[in-house]
């Protein structure tokens, strides 16, 4: 029983914290947006988007969206998910990465776009 109670315990050590006021260990280093020209018939998509975090990692096919409250960023969907909604493959947890994220990607579609 002794054991079980260990296991127990080490796996509580290693939860990660539910929230970090501080959390900037991610940052986007690099962005490029490909706008879509005007009079393509692809809905709400206005174009696409590449950004690399930490100059480590690459995240492809973000999408900038037309929504009823403005641009937004829509992030990759998994191809192969037979479910009614969409699955994304890739999301930020936290609200701001998320927002830093959509800053950078929208600050960077404005300028192409303008």
């Amino acid at each position: 029983m002794a054991e079980n109670t260990e296991k127990t315990n080490s796996k509580s050590a290693f939860q990660m914290p539910t929230s970090s006021p501080n959390f900037d260990c991610l940052a986007v280093t690099q962005v490029n947006v490909w706008p879509f020209k005007e009079g393509s018939n692809l809905g709400h998509m206005k174009g696409l988007a590449q950004i690399v975090l930490n100059d480590q990692m690459v995240i492809r096919g973000l999408r900038v969206m037309d929504g009823e409250h403005g641009l937004f960023v829509g992030y990759p969907n998994d191809p192969f998910y037979k479910g009614e909604e969409f699955h994304s493959i890739c999301l930020p947890i936290t609200r701001q990465l998320k927002e830093h994220i959509e800053n950078c990607v929208l600050e960077k579609y404005q300028a192409a776009v303008a």
